[in-house]
Protein backbone atom coordinates (compact mmCIF):
# COMPACT_ATOMS: atom_id res chain seq x y z
CA UNK A 1 0.00 0.00 0.00
CA UNK A 2 1.55 3.56 -0.68
CA UNK A 3 2.63 5.62 1.91
CA UNK A 4 0.25 8.54 0.68
CA UNK A 5 -3.44 9.30 1.70
CA UNK A 6 -4.36 5.78 1.63
CA UNK A 7 -2.72 4.67 4.35
CA UNK A 8 -3.74 7.81 6.31
CA UNK A 9 -7.00 6.42 4.95
CA UNK A 10 -7.54 2.65 6.64
CA UNK A 11 -5.28 4.78 9.36
CA UNK A 12 -8.21 6.95 10.53
CA UNK A 13 -11.16 4.93 9.21
CA UNK A 14 -9.73 1.52 10.58
CA UNK A 15 -12.81 0.19 12.52
CA UNK A 16 -15.61 1.91 10.55
CA UNK A 17 -13.68 0.53 7.41
CA UNK A 18 -13.46 -3.20 8.76
CA UNK A 19 -16.92 -3.48 10.63
CA UNK A 20 -18.91 -1.83 7.69
CA UNK A 21 -21.69 -3.99 6.36
CA UNK A 22 -20.17 -6.01 3.21
CA UNK A 23 -21.10 -8.96 1.25
CA UNK A 24 -18.95 -11.89 1.53
CA UNK A 25 -17.35 -12.72 -1.92
CA UNK A 26 -18.42 -16.36 -1.34
CA UNK A 27 -19.12 -17.14 -5.27
CA UNK A 28 -15.25 -15.96 -5.71
CA UNK A 29 -13.89 -17.62 -2.44
CA UNK A 30 -15.25 -21.03 -3.25
CA UNK A 31 -14.35 -21.37 -6.60
CA UNK A 32 -10.71 -20.83 -5.11
CA UNK A 33 -10.88 -22.73 -2.32
CA UNK A 34 -12.45 -25.53 -4.83
CA UNK A 35 -8.87 -25.75 -6.64
CA UNK A 36 -6.83 -26.05 -3.20
CA UNK A 37 -6.54 -29.38 -1.31
CA UNK A 38 -8.85 -29.33 1.81
CA UNK A 39 -6.16 -27.51 4.74
CA UNK A 40 -3.97 -25.72 2.34
CA UNK A 41 -2.03 -23.16 3.09
CA UNK A 42 -3.53 -19.95 2.22
CA UNK A 43 -1.86 -16.63 2.71
CA UNK A 44 -4.57 -13.56 2.43
CA UNK A 45 -3.02 -10.54 1.33
CA UNK A 46 -4.65 -7.07 2.40
CA UNK A 47 -7.14 -8.92 4.95
CA UNK A 48 -8.86 -6.11 5.37
CA UNK A 49 -11.62 -6.74 8.32
CA UNK A 50 -10.34 -10.25 8.41
CA UNK A 51 -13.59 -11.74 6.83
CA UNK A 52 -12.75 -13.56 4.19
CA UNK A 53 -10.13 -15.25 6.16
CA UNK A 54 -12.24 -16.26 8.70
CA UNK A 55 -14.84 -17.75 6.12
CA UNK A 56 -11.38 -19.86 4.81
CA UNK A 57 -10.44 -20.75 8.37
CA UNK A 58 -14.31 -22.36 8.81
CA UNK A 59 -13.86 -24.45 5.26
CA UNK A 60 -10.97 -25.90 7.17
CA UNK A 61 -8.08 -24.14 5.30
CA UNK A 62 -4.85 -23.22 7.01
CA UNK A 63 -4.87 -19.33 6.23
CA UNK A 64 -2.16 -16.42 7.08
CA UNK A 65 -3.71 -13.03 7.14
CA UNK A 66 -1.63 -9.91 6.48
CA UNK A 67 -2.62 -6.28 5.98
CA UNK A 68 -0.64 -2.93 5.23
CA UNK A 69 -2.06 -1.68 7.96
CA UNK A 70 -1.51 -1.88 12.06
CA UNK A 71 -4.89 -0.45 12.75
CA UNK A 72 -6.78 -2.91 10.34
CA UNK A 73 -4.62 -5.39 10.94
CA UNK A 74 -5.97 -5.05 15.21
CA UNK A 75 -9.33 -4.50 13.82
CA UNK A 76 -9.28 -8.35 11.83
CA UNK A 77 -7.06 -10.14 14.88
CA UNK A 78 -10.34 -9.37 17.41
CA UNK A 79 -12.35 -11.11 14.46
CA UNK A 80 -10.57 -13.80 13.33
CA UNK A 81 -9.17 -14.68 16.34
CA UNK A 82 -5.61 -15.30 15.83
CA UNK A 83 -2.23 -12.66 14.96
CA UNK A 84 -2.39 -10.52 11.57
CA UNK A 85 0.94 -10.01 10.00
CA UNK A 86 1.45 -6.47 9.17
CA UNK A 87 3.49 -6.11 6.07
CA UNK A 88 3.46 -4.38 2.70
CA UNK A 89 3.37 -6.37 -0.48
CA UNK A 90 6.85 -5.11 -1.21
CA UNK A 91 8.09 -7.23 1.68
CA UNK A 92 6.30 -11.11 0.65
CA UNK A 93 9.57 -12.68 1.06
CA UNK A 94 7.94 -16.12 0.96
CA UNK A 95 9.43 -18.71 -0.92
CA UNK A 96 7.08 -22.11 -2.30
CA UNK A 97 5.40 -21.30 1.34
CA UNK A 98 1.82 -21.00 0.21
CA UNK A 99 -1.08 -23.39 -2.09
CA UNK A 100 -3.14 -20.33 -2.50
CA UNK A 101 -2.92 -16.17 -2.46
CA UNK A 102 -6.38 -14.77 -2.33
CA UNK A 103 -5.70 -10.92 -2.54
CA UNK A 104 -9.22 -9.59 -3.00
CA UNK A 105 -9.36 -6.21 -3.67
CA UNK A 106 -6.10 -5.46 -2.37
CA UNK A 107 -3.50 -5.27 -5.24
CA UNK A 108 -5.67 -2.27 -6.43
CA UNK A 109 -3.45 0.37 -4.35
CA UNK A 110 0.24 -1.20 -5.61
CA UNK A 111 1.51 1.83 -7.75
CA UNK A 112 1.36 0.39 -11.38
CA UNK A 113 5.38 0.32 -11.37
CA UNK A 114 5.53 -1.73 -8.78
CA UNK A 115 3.07 -4.75 -9.83
CA UNK A 116 5.53 -6.59 -11.67
CA UNK A 117 7.56 -6.82 -8.33
CA UNK A 118 4.59 -8.26 -6.55
CA UNK A 119 3.52 -10.02 -8.56
CA UNK A 120 7.12 -11.74 -8.66
CA UNK A 121 6.90 -12.13 -5.01
CA UNK A 122 3.42 -13.70 -4.99
CA UNK A 123 4.47 -16.36 -7.40
CA UNK A 124 7.26 -17.22 -5.75
CA UNK A 125 5.93 -17.02 -2.42
CA UNK A 126 3.61 -19.82 -4.10
CA UNK A 127 3.86 -23.86 -4.26
CA UNK A 128 4.60 -24.93 -8.03
CA UNK A 129 0.73 -25.34 -9.38
CA UNK A 130 -0.05 -22.84 -6.52
CA UNK A 131 -3.39 -20.45 -7.41
CA UNK A 132 -3.67 -16.81 -6.87
CA UNK A 133 -6.75 -14.69 -6.94
CA UNK A 134 -6.77 -10.91 -7.03
CA UNK A 135 -9.35 -8.23 -8.24
CA UNK A 136 -9.13 -4.90 -8.96
CA UNK A 137 -11.08 -1.69 -9.96
CA UNK A 138 -11.25 -1.53 -13.64
CA UNK A 139 -9.93 1.07 -15.87
CA UNK A 140 -7.40 2.88 -18.36
CA UNK A 141 -5.16 4.86 -16.32
CA UNK A 142 -4.09 4.96 -12.20
CA UNK A 143 -5.70 7.63 -9.96
CA UNK A 144 -7.46 8.25 -6.79
CA UNK A 145 -11.11 7.87 -5.62
CA UNK A 146 -12.67 10.17 -3.74
CA UNK A 147 -10.90 9.52 -0.06
CA UNK A 148 -7.72 10.09 -1.74
CA UNK A 149 -7.25 6.22 -1.79
CA UNK A 150 -4.72 4.87 -4.63
CA UNK A 151 -6.11 2.62 -7.35
CA UNK A 152 -4.18 1.28 -10.62
CA UNK A 153 -7.20 0.60 -12.22
CA UNK A 154 -6.09 -1.50 -15.03
CA UNK A 155 -7.48 -2.95 -17.79
CA UNK A 156 -8.25 -6.85 -18.69
CA UNK A 157 -5.58 -6.90 -21.28
CA UNK A 158 -3.16 -4.72 -19.95
CA UNK A 159 -3.24 -6.68 -16.87
CA UNK A 160 -3.58 -10.28 -18.74
CA UNK A 161 -0.18 -8.81 -20.77
CA UNK A 162 1.53 -8.27 -17.15
CA UNK A 163 0.95 -11.86 -15.91
CA UNK A 164 2.01 -13.48 -19.00
CA UNK A 165 5.60 -11.65 -19.26
CA UNK A 166 5.30 -12.66 -15.68
CA UNK A 167 5.51 -16.60 -16.09
CA UNK A 168 1.69 -16.99 -14.88
CA UNK A 169 -0.35 -19.99 -16.52
CA UNK A 170 -3.82 -20.26 -16.51
CA UNK A 171 -4.65 -16.79 -16.60
CA UNK A 172 -8.86 -16.43 -16.35
CA UNK A 173 -9.95 -12.54 -15.96
CA UNK A 174 -13.63 -11.92 -15.63
CA UNK A 175 -15.52 -8.55 -14.84
CA UNK A 176 -18.23 -7.53 -13.66
CA UNK A 177 -20.52 -4.41 -12.02
CA UNK A 178 -20.49 -4.09 -8.12
CA UNK A 179 -19.53 -1.44 -5.81
CA UNK A 180 -17.08 -0.09 -3.36
CA UNK A 181 -16.88 1.71 0.12
CA UNK A 182 -17.52 4.80 -1.52
CA UNK A 183 -20.82 3.72 -2.77
CA UNK A 184 -20.08 4.21 -6.29
CA UNK A 185 -20.74 1.82 -9.33
CA UNK A 186 -17.73 0.02 -10.11
CA UNK A 187 -16.87 -1.63 -12.67
CA UNK A 188 -14.60 -4.81 -11.04
CA UNK A 189 -12.14 -7.00 -12.51
CA UNK A 190 -11.06 -10.38 -11.16
CA UNK A 191 -8.33 -12.74 -12.05
CA UNK A 192 -7.11 -16.29 -11.27
CA UNK A 193 -4.29 -17.35 -12.10
CA UNK A 194 -1.56 -20.49 -11.38
CA UNK A 195 2.18 -20.20 -11.00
Amino acid sequence: MPRDNTSDFYRQNAETYANRARSLPKQQLDAFLAGLARGAAILELGCGGGQDSVYMLSQGFDVTPTDGSAELATQAEALIGRPVRVMLFQELDADSAFDGVWAHASLLHVPRSELPDVFARIRRALRPGGLLHASFKAGEAEGHDGFGRYYNYPSAEWLSELLTKGGWRNIALSEYDGGGYDGKPTRWLTVSAQR
